[in-house]
C-alpha cells in the first residue's frame, strides 16, 4: 500500500476515535445528571431500609466484627464524596471556562474589534492535548509546579 492511502486511514481511525471518546463522554455526563436527578428522598429512604434490612439478615455479615463493617461504610462513603467532589470540579471548570470566553468577547465587544467565534480563543490558547479533562492528581500536579 501507499504511504498516502496509510496516511488517510490513519486520520480516519483518529477522528472515529475522537468521535467515540466525545460520544461516551456524553453519555457519561447524561447518566450522572439522570443518575443524580432520580434519587428522590423517598428512593433513598427506601434504599436505606432495604440494605439495612440485608445487612441484618445477611449470615456471614455476622462473623464480620461490627468495627470492620463501619470501617467499610467509611471508605465508602470517602469514595462517593470523592467522585462527587471530582464531578462538582469538573462542573466549575466547565463553568469557568465559560465565563473566561464570555469575558473575553464582552472585552473585544468593548474595544471595537470584531468578536472571534466562541471557542476560538481556547484553541489559541491551549495546545492540542487530550480529550478529556487531566484526572485530579495531574491537575494538582500541574497547580503546585507553577
Amino acid at each position: 500500500m501507499r504511504f498516502e492511502l496509510l496516511r488517510q486511514r490513519v486520520e480516519r481511525a483518529e477522528l472515529r476515535v475522537a468521535g467515540c471518546l466525545d460520544q461516551a463522554h456524553a453519555h457519561r455526563h447524561r447518566f450522572g445528571l439522570v443518575w443524580r436527578h432520580s434519587w428522590s428522598p423517598a428512593r433513598i429512604v427506601v434504599a436505606g431500609l432495604l440494605s439495612g434490612f440485608l445487612a441484618g439478615r445477611a449470615e456471614p455479615l455476622s462473623r464480620i466484627g461490627g468495627m470492620r463493617w463501619l470501617q467499610m461504610l467509611g471508605t465508602v462513603s470517602s469514595l462517593l464524596t470523592t467522585l462527587q467532589a471530582a464531578s462538582a470540579a469538573e462542573e466549575a471548570a466547565q463553568g469557568a471556562d465559560a465565563a473566561a470566553d464570555a469575558a473575553d468577547a464582552a472585552q473585544q465587544a468593548a474595544s471595537g474589534q470584531p468578536a472571534a467565534a466562541p471557542g476560538a480563543t481556547a484553541a489559541r490558547a491551549e495546545p492540542a492535548g487530550p480529550l478529556h479533562p487531566p484526572s485530579p492528581a495531574e491537575a494538582a500536579t500541574e497547580m503546585s509546579e507553577r
